[in-house]
């Protein structure tokens, strides 16, 4: 049951054992909740709320369901007259009942209720006093977690949560020190300023310690919604990206960390996502930090390439930049007399920093090696790679728990990966969207696959390619094994199962607003290729069979499966829906343990620095790729042809593809991806 703060505030003066009865004019006017809500039994005195059991990882909880239950035109603090009272029952224009037997209330008035006492005890009674205070706990804390941070305080009757004989229990020491470690984990140690006592050469008065109390209370609340992902809104940096964040209550994370004693602070930072991609890149943050030293590096001038063995004045910048030689303690500067010899040890260093960043590792010092060199800092004094590891923690809160089966797509690696029971069981090579039509970063559910799958021709297309083919040559569609419907004056065009069939033999399907999936290509060469951003937005496998095998039930042999094909279309359900993640990593730790970086695809990386406020952001967004452009539908489902020069067009959130979906022989490569099994696909591109 969620209270308002003037139903708060009335419980919590009648679970007090010295709390005076109410006149009786002010129950006539009590709030509903107060009224017909069984009254808890009375806490003790030092007992703090009582939460479910602590489990290792904290359950999430949606907080969405935070919201107040009153109406929209509800004052908070004025309710209304209950279903029970007089003037509920009393028809409008109906005489009320004489002085005598009761007092009348105007029906156009409703008088204000008489305001609880505070509590006896002082320090509850200064708690519920600041939470009745409008003043703000915490900049960034939102309304509803305040009422939640105020329900939370109620059912305690009010008595402070971390402070026990005017100083920090246990589990508050704890939680403070996890707090002050929340650089740890790339979130903000500022972010979460914690409550001091006893600093002042006299005693806290009850308002201060009611004020450290509950911006404690606060500031962990808040901590707990960031680690699991609240720092950032993921649609405001691009429409595309669009997962489910499973943030905690506030009152449920207060509930464990305050009974968590002495491991309160462990409690909390598993809050954290405790994925093994993650506490790798958390591993790899500490271990930059410990060994590299302050400053910012020397600038690498430009030059000829050099190649092994050569020679030249900026070789000792490159030692010094990787920690080869003479290097002085804290300072990247390099030293005098360092040697000039581009030698093994120089190139190997090179083309390990190339694979890191997605370059040829080739090990010779190209133009493109030197641009990299000297991509600009977070700020200064932060170690090279600090930024990378930072934006990609914050990313992986954006996943659920991963479980021990799930397929995952990391749309910069152009890489798919399955895992079953928590090991991994196959891996291969995908293509991806193209920069001015990416593939969605978001997580679903597969649940079955089609075997010879169709394809309807998108509007777009349509418009674009096939009808002024049509103008041109009558038979435009026949030569090509397209089939076409007319209805009305309009069209819908379908390409049947087939080898040139732009999606391939199969097609992978987890229901989704952006209508992606992954699919099999008749345009096999393209996998060879180390840069694969190339569809329209799908992801297309590159051994579609042996993924086949990896998802579909043991009975759906990739053999089985090779002979339906030819023979029309077959829909295989899984047993059991399997996750799929679409993700976007640019910084991990590889299967062998060392620490990769690649290029920022989509320019996500630099809108994420650019929101969490790290220097640089702001001119990396400027040379990101644009947010692509929506696109309407052009035409609607034959049924609806008749009406369709009058109708405007839909705007269901799903994709259609341009012309180099069309099969291979037709528009150059195959397109990604085709809607859901409809005469023709609508949506936004």
């Amino acid at each position: 049951m969620r209270l308002s703060r003037s139903a708060t505030l009335a419980l919590a003066a009648l679970v007090a054992a010295s709390a005076p009865q109410l006149g009786p004019a002010a129950a006539e006017v009590q709030p509903e909740a107060a009224q017909s809500a069984p009254l808890p039994p009375a806490p003790s005195s030092e007992a703090v709320p009582a939460p479910a059991e602590a489990l290792p990882t904290p359950d999430p909880v949606r907080t969405d369901a935070l919201a107040a239950d009153r109406p929209a035109d509800a004052a908070p603090d004025s309710p209304g007259p209950s279903p029970g009272s007089a003037e509920a029952a009393t028809p409008s224009g109906t005489a009320s009942p004489p002085e005598a037997e009761k007092p009348a209330v105007s029906a156009e008035a409703p008088a204000a209720p008489q305001a609880p006492p505070p509590p006896a005890d002082p320090q509850a009674a200064a708690v519920a006093a600041r939470l009745a205070d409008p003043a703000p706990l915490l900049p960034r804390l939102t309304a509803k977690e305040r009422e939640a941070i105020q329900a939370f305080y109620a059912l305690g009757a009010f008595k402070p949560v971390w402070i026990a004989d005017r100083a920090f229990t246990p589990a508050a020491k704890s939680a403070a020190a996890r707090l002050a470690r929340a650089g740890e984990d790339g979130l903000d140690p500022a972010a979460y300023p914690v409550p001091v006592l006893g600093v002042m050469t006299r005693p806290e008065t009850e308002a201060e310690i009611a004020e450290a109390d509950l911006k404690l209370s606060a500031v962990i609340a808040l901590y707990a919604r960031d680690a699991r992902g609240g720092r950032l809104n993921p649609a405001a940096l691009s429409r595309l990206i669009t997962p489910v964040l499973d943030l905690p209550a506030p009152e449920a994370v207060l509930g464990q960390i305050a009974t968590g004693g002495e491991a309160a602070g462990d409690l909390l930072q598993r809050y954290n996502p405790q994925n093994a991609g993650y506490l790798a890149l958390r591993a790899r943050l500490a271990a930059l930090r410990e060994r590299s030293p302050a400053g910012t590096p020397a600038a690498l001038p430009p030059g000829p390439v050099l190649k092994l063995g050569m020679r030249d004045a900026r070789v000792p910048l490159i030692r010094a930049r990787f920690g080869l030689a003479g290097r002085a303690a804290g300072s990247l500067d390099a030293g005098p007399g360092e040697p000039e010899d581009y030698d093994a040890g120089v190139a190997a260093a090179v083309a390990a920093f190339q694979k890191r960043r997605g370059l040829p590792a080739s090990g010779d010092l190209t133009p493109q090696t030197v641009a990299a060199l000297g991509a600009p800092q977070a700020r200064p004094g932060r170690p090279d790679g600090e930024v990378e590891i930072l934006v990609n923690m914050e990313r992986w809160r954006w996943l659920p728990a991963l479980g021990r089966d799930y397929v995952m797509v990391n749309i910069p690696e152009f890489r798919l990966r399955v895992f079953r029971d928590g090991h991994l069981k196959d891996e291969t090579r995908v293509i991806v969207g193209k920069t001015e039509s990416p593939t969605p970063i978001f997580s679903g559910m597969m649940e079955y696959a089609v075997v010879n799958p169709s394809w309807n021709v998108p509007p777009s297309i349509l418009k674009n390619e096939f009808l002024p083919g049509l103008a041109r040559d009558p038979n435009y569609a026949a030569r090509r094994g397209y089939q076409v419907v007319r209805h009305g004056n309009t069209i819908s065009v379908r390409q049947p199962p087939g080898e040139r069939n732009a999606l391939g033999f199969v097609k992978f399907m987890f229901p989704n607003n952006h209508a992606v999936y992954l699919h099999d290509t008749p345009n096999r060469s393209l996998f060879s290729a180390s840069f694969r951003a190339m569809s329209h937005g799908c992801v297309r496998v590159d051994d579609p069979f042996r993924f086949a095998d990896a998802v579909l039930p043991a009975a759906w042999t990739s053999e089985r499966l090779t002979k339906l094909i030819g023979k029309g279309e077959r829909t295989v359900r899984l047993d059991e829906k399997l996750p799929v993640h679409l993700a976007y990593f640019t910084a991990f730790v590889d299967d062998a343990g060392q620490f990769r970086t690649l290029p920022d695809l989509y320019g996500v990386d630099a809108r994420m620095r650019a929101a969490l406020g790290l220097a640089g952001g702001a001119a990396l967004v400027a040379k990101a790729p644009p947010e692509p452009k929506r696109r309407a539908a052009e035409m609607p489902k034959p049924k609806q042809a008749a009406s369709h020069v009058a109708q405007p067009a839909p705007r269901a959130p799903r994709r259609t593809a341009r012309a180099a979906d069309m099969a291979p022989a037709e528009f150059g490569e195959p397109g990604l991806w085709t809607p859901r099994p409809a005469p023709v696909s609508r949506g936004w591109w």
